[in-house]
Protein backbone atom coordinates (compact mmCIF):
# COMPACT_ATOMS: atom_id res chain seq x y z
CA UNK A 1 0.00 0.00 0.00
CA UNK A 2 1.56 3.27 -0.27
CA UNK A 3 1.72 5.81 1.62
CA UNK A 4 3.41 9.51 2.13
CA UNK A 5 6.69 10.13 3.58
CA UNK A 6 8.96 13.43 4.29
CA UNK A 7 11.56 13.51 2.37
CA UNK A 8 14.07 16.24 1.39
CA UNK A 9 15.53 17.24 -2.09
CA UNK A 10 18.96 18.74 -2.76
CA UNK A 11 20.18 20.42 -5.57
CA UNK A 12 20.66 17.73 -7.82
CA UNK A 13 17.18 16.73 -7.48
CA UNK A 14 18.66 13.63 -4.79
CA UNK A 15 16.36 13.09 -2.23
CA UNK A 16 17.20 11.94 1.11
CA UNK A 17 15.57 11.24 4.74
CA UNK A 18 17.01 14.14 7.04
CA UNK A 19 17.43 17.50 5.42
CA UNK A 20 21.06 17.47 6.89
CA UNK A 21 21.96 14.95 4.28
CA UNK A 22 20.54 17.41 1.81
CA UNK A 23 22.76 20.35 2.36
CA UNK A 24 25.56 18.03 2.76
CA UNK A 25 24.95 16.64 -0.58
CA UNK A 26 24.74 20.24 -1.66
CA UNK A 27 28.36 21.20 -0.05
CA UNK A 28 29.71 18.27 -1.15
CA UNK A 29 28.34 19.01 -4.63
CA UNK A 30 29.97 23.01 -4.30
CA UNK A 31 32.96 21.69 -2.93
CA UNK A 32 33.55 19.29 -5.81
CA UNK A 33 35.87 16.92 -6.12
CA UNK A 34 38.18 17.00 -2.70
CA UNK A 35 41.50 14.03 -2.09
CA UNK A 36 42.50 11.74 -5.18
CA UNK A 37 39.59 9.45 -4.81
CA UNK A 38 37.24 12.13 -4.59
CA UNK A 39 36.31 10.41 -1.02
CA UNK A 40 37.21 13.20 1.26
CA UNK A 41 34.04 15.55 -0.19
CA UNK A 42 30.91 14.16 2.05
CA UNK A 43 33.79 14.19 5.06
CA UNK A 44 34.62 18.09 4.55
CA UNK A 45 31.10 18.44 3.71
CA UNK A 46 29.99 17.30 6.39
CA UNK A 47 32.39 18.96 9.17
CA UNK A 48 31.63 22.19 7.35
CA UNK A 49 27.89 21.66 8.66
CA UNK A 50 28.98 20.91 11.99
CA UNK A 51 31.36 23.82 12.10
CA UNK A 52 28.53 26.05 10.83
CA UNK A 53 28.79 28.51 13.30
CA UNK A 54 32.26 29.71 13.62
CA UNK A 55 32.45 29.44 9.82
CA UNK A 56 29.64 31.53 9.35
CA UNK A 57 31.73 33.70 12.23
CA UNK A 58 34.66 33.66 9.92
CA UNK A 59 32.52 35.12 7.34
CA UNK A 60 31.05 38.12 9.16
CA UNK A 61 34.57 39.09 10.02
CA UNK A 62 35.88 38.83 6.75
CA UNK A 63 32.90 41.00 5.51
CA UNK A 64 32.89 43.25 8.28
CA UNK A 65 36.96 43.56 7.77
CA UNK A 66 36.47 44.16 4.12
CA UNK A 67 33.84 46.76 4.20
CA UNK A 68 34.35 49.97 4.08
CA UNK A 69 33.13 51.49 7.36
CA UNK A 70 37.37 50.76 8.38
CA UNK A 71 39.58 53.35 9.61
CA UNK A 72 42.73 52.81 8.39
CA UNK A 73 45.92 54.35 10.40
CA UNK A 74 49.54 54.82 9.22
CA UNK A 75 51.49 53.08 12.16
CA UNK A 76 54.48 55.12 12.32
CA UNK A 77 52.45 57.77 13.86
CA UNK A 78 51.37 55.46 16.85
CA UNK A 79 55.42 54.66 17.68
CA UNK A 80 55.71 52.04 20.17
CA UNK A 81 57.47 54.25 23.41
CA UNK A 82 60.28 52.52 24.91
CA UNK A 83 60.54 52.52 28.91
CA UNK A 84 63.90 54.08 30.16
CA UNK A 85 65.12 52.03 32.87
CA UNK A 86 67.82 52.59 35.67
Amino acid sequence: MASVIEAYRDEKGNLHHEPSSAIIADIAAALGRVGDEGGLTEGVARLILEKRAAIEKAFGDLDRLEGNSLTVIDVSDHLRVQSISA
